[in-house]
Order: structure tokens, then C-alpha cells, then sequence
């Protein structure tokens, strides 16, 4: 039974798993693969045996997801698979990461040029252009394209969601690239699956998760069958082992976490004590109220380093103020700056131009290789552990020699906030690890 014909019996939440089992084997068996027919010696030999057998599948599989680690060569692969797949790419990443792209294309020999609307693509080839600028090249002008960072399908909002998905519907081969740890909730994995053409959210959502008061989970008996299905157009890796590779060179030298808390000095009101955040607007204000002590910490903890490049993570535009005058020579790049100007600065922290670098995640946790740098801290700390995640890894990922130390500053009563990430972090991704399995099983046969 086809997932619409489930849909509209209003059967879904009650399917057997005969059921789930019986549609996803047709599904897997009626798998059409109508991309270029590449080898992987048609790859380029720079990337490793693993990297070529990732590229030529994607290739092949023409709509593809590739949800490979920080550090495993993600955008070598993705260059690569744009140099393959058709003859006009457009390959989409953040505003800060377009000019590393192209870098790293001409190690590859591969011509790729950023641009800025469709006056700038002059034919074929491969054009890299940043989110902010899609609506300004019609997609019939290219015939593939890759989304670097293509969590930026759930990070965003609906109607920029909306916008990617719509905006490349029609384009044969497309690509979808992100280092996030895992595709581990429902609003991940239905974007990037609308957004590759495999099956519309709706359909998703009922066909493999029930919703309750905490939002949508996968259905008990779905994982299998949803796995099967899902491993014939993406393949998620967290080191070259996952998929055959040596993960020779891929040890990573480890990882500090220091937590730092600061004492809170505040009128609470009703309370003898302050002894809880009161909601959104109470963070804020003991974050105000404790910015001083905050960025006094973090501001000691870069100065008596002197020689050591440092980012430094904020949330609010006083703390990013205040840090960039606590500590000579830091480069404070804020959301107010030119969009060229960010891309610069950003890539002269990572040619070591600049020795501290103070920005918000939400501006600069994506894409960056900072490999150079060993040390980091948050001076303050959100809920999302995406963003947490991303942004320990742009120092914390492979090629990384040194052992990293993160420093988290907050006000003692915010240490509820970093057990919250802490306990994320311990979660594992059980979408992830299946599909890994499965990869692992698929090499063996």
C-alpha cells in the first residue's frame, strides 16, 4: 500500500509492522538509480578509496544525502560530486564558508567561482553562491545542486525552508551535505528527504512517527524499514571505518570541557535567593546582569594565553562588545557587519590573521575549519545542542593535532542550561548509528 493510500485509509498510526516491512520493500526494490554511471576511478585521486566510493554512489543515486562528520572531506566530496553530475552546479553554503569552498576546489583543479546572480554564471561549470542570494539565480539555469550545510533545511524558517525546497524542485541532480552529528529528529529528516524529491514531509511524518506531548517520535516499530528505505539516498559516517576506510590519521587528540561559574548577585523577586532563571526573560536578565563577571573570566582565560588563537562564543551583542575591548586585538564579527566583511574576517581567523575571534554561533558555527585553533569558550550557552555541537567542532575535528579545551562561563544559576547540553550530548543518535549499520552491513555483502 502506497504511504497516500495509508494516508487517506487513516490506518497510518495503526499499521503493522507487516505493513511498514511489505511497503519498504517494494520501496527498496523499485530504488531507481538515474545518475551518471561513475566509477570510482572516474573520482578524483586525491580523496581516499572511501571518499571516491561515497562520491561515485551519490553520483549514481543523482538525488543524494552525504551526513559525513567535521573533518572527513565533506566538501572535497561534494566538489567532486558537482564536477560529475552535471554541466552548469550551483553548490549553496553559508556566506562565511563560499570562499573556502573555492578554495579548495582549485586544490582539486576544479575552476568553481562565487557568485552573487544569475548575470555572474557565463555557462558551465561549477558556481558556488551563498543562502542569502538563491532566489537571485533561477534554478533552470543549472542542472545540479548541492546544499553544503544543508541542516540549514531545519535551522531556518518555514518560509526559507520552503523557499530551498520549491526553488530547486525541478533541478535533476541534488545533493544535500551536512556535517551535523545525526539527522536525529523528524523535522531533519523529512526537510532533506522534500528537498531530494524522496517523499513529501506529510507522507514522512505519518508513515514512521506518532505525535505526542513531546513533539514527533519515531513509531517503535518503524526504524528498520525506515533505515532500509532511507540507506538508498544517504549514508551517514562518523569515521572512515563506518564505511570500509582506514581511520588511520583520524584520531582525534581529545577534547576538554571546563565549566566556569561566575557567583550571581541579583535581586530576585519573591525568592530569598535567586534560584532559578524564571523563563526566557529571567535568563536574559541574569545574563545582563552578570555580564560583567562573565566576560571578566573568559577575557583572563584569553589573556593568560597570550600565543594561543581563541573563539569566543556569545549570544548577546554586549558581550561581544565587551569581550573585543577586554582583549587586544580581537576581531568581534556581528550581525551588522557587510556580508563580504564577515566572509573576510572569518577567513582571516583561519589564516591566522587574527588571533581572537569573538562571534555567535549562529553567524559562524557552520562550515569553518579552525583546526589551527585549540582553544575556545562560550560566555553564555543556549539550549540547542546542534549549534553547541557545531561550533565545539569547528576546532575539534580532523586534522585537529592538539587537544582542545572549551571553556563554558556562566552565572551559577545557569548551570542547569550546560547539564541540559551535557545531557544531550551524552544521548546517541539511534538514526544515525542504524544507518551506520546498515552502510557497515551493505560493505560486507
Amino acid at each position: 500500500m502506497r504511504p497516500q493510500d495509508l494516508l487517506a485509509s487513516g490506518r497510518m498510526g495503526r499499521d503493522s509492522v507487516a505493513d511498514y516491512e511489505a511497503f519498504m520493500d517494494r520501496k527498496v526494490g523499485t530504488a531507481v538509480e538515474v545518475g551518471p554511471d561513475v566509477t570510482e576511478s572516474d573520482v578524483n585521486s586525491l580523496l581516499h578509496p572511501w571518499q571516491r566510493r561515497i562520491v561515485a554512489w551519490a553520483v549514481h543515486r543523482q538525488r543524494a544525502a552525504v551526513w559525513a562528520d567535521t573533518g572527513l572531506g565533506k566538501t572535497w566530496m561534494q566538489l567532486e560530486w558537482a564536477r560529475l553530475s552535471g554541466d552548469t552546479v550551483l553548490i549553496v553554503a553559508p556566506l562565511a564558508v563560499c570562499a573556502q569552498t573555492v578554495r579548495e576546489a582549485s586544490k582539486l583543479g576544479i575552476d568553481a567561482s562565487f557568485v552573487r546572480n544569475a548575470d555572474d554564471i557565463s555557462g558551465p561549470g561549477v558556481w558556488v553562491t551563498n543562502y542569502e542570494r538563491v532566489e537571485s539565480i533561477p534554478a533552470d539555469l543549472i542542472d545540479a545542486v548541492a546544499l553544503d550545510e544543508s541542516s540549514i533545511l531545519k535551522q531556518s524558517d518555514g518560509k526559507t525552508r520552503t523557499m530551498l525546497i520549491e526553488h530547486f524542485a525541478a533541478v535533476p541532480a541534488r545533493l544535500a551535505c551536512s556535517a551535523t552529528p545525526a539527522p536525529n529528529d523528524p523535522e531533519e529528516l523529512t526537510n532533506q528527504a522534500e528537498f531530494l524529491g524522496r517523499m513529501a514531509r506529510n507522507h514522512m511524518l505519518a508513515a514512521y512517527f506518532v505525535h505526542d506531548q513531546d513533539g514527533w517520535r519515531l513509531k517503535g516499530h518503524a526504524l528498520r524499514p525506515m533505515i532500509e528505505w532511507m540507506t538508498t539516498w544517504a549514508v551517514a559516517i562518523r569515521r572512515p571505518s563506518d564505511i570500509g576506510g582506514s581511520d588511520k590519521g583520524y584520531d582525534l587528540p581529545g577534547l576538554l570541557i571546563d565549566s566556569h561559574y561566575v557567583p550571581v548577585d541579583i535581586d530576585a523577586e519573591g525568592q530569598l535567593f535567586a534560584t532559578e532563571l524564571g523563563g526566557v526573560s529571567g535568563r536574559a536578565k541574569v545574563r545582563r546582569q552578570t555580564l560583567d563577571a562573565r566576560v571578566a573570566e573568559a577575557a583572563r582565560l584569553v589573556n593568560a594565553e597570550p600565543g594561543e588563537p581563541w573563539v569566543l562564543w556569545v549570544g548577546m551583542n554586549d558581550e561581544a562588545d565587551a569581550l573585543a575591548k577586554a582583549i587586544p586585538g580581537a576581531v568581534n564579527v556581528h550581525g551588522s557587519l557587510d556580508a563580504d566583511e564577515k566572509a573576510r574576517l572569518l577567513l582571516g581567523f583561519a589564516d591566522g590573521d587574527y588571533r581572537v575571534l569573538v562571534t555567535k554561533p549562529s553567524i559562524a558555527s557552520m562550515g569553518m575549519n579552525w583546526q589551527h585553533c585549540a582553544r575556545m569558550a562560550f560566555v553564555g550557552l543556549g539550549d540547542s545542542y546542534e549549534q553547541y555541537y557545531q561550533a565545539i567542532r569547528r576546532c575539534y575535528r580532523y586534522g585537529q593535532r592538539r587537544v582542545v579545551r572549551a571553556h563554558i562561563v556562566l552565572s551559577d544559576l545557569e548551570s542547569q542550561i550546560a547539564d541540559n547540553v551535557a545531557r544531550k550530548e551524552r544521548q546517541a543518535s539511534v538514526i544515525t548509528a542504524a544507518l551506520i549499520d546498515q552502510a557497515r552491513k551493505d560493505h560486507a555483502a
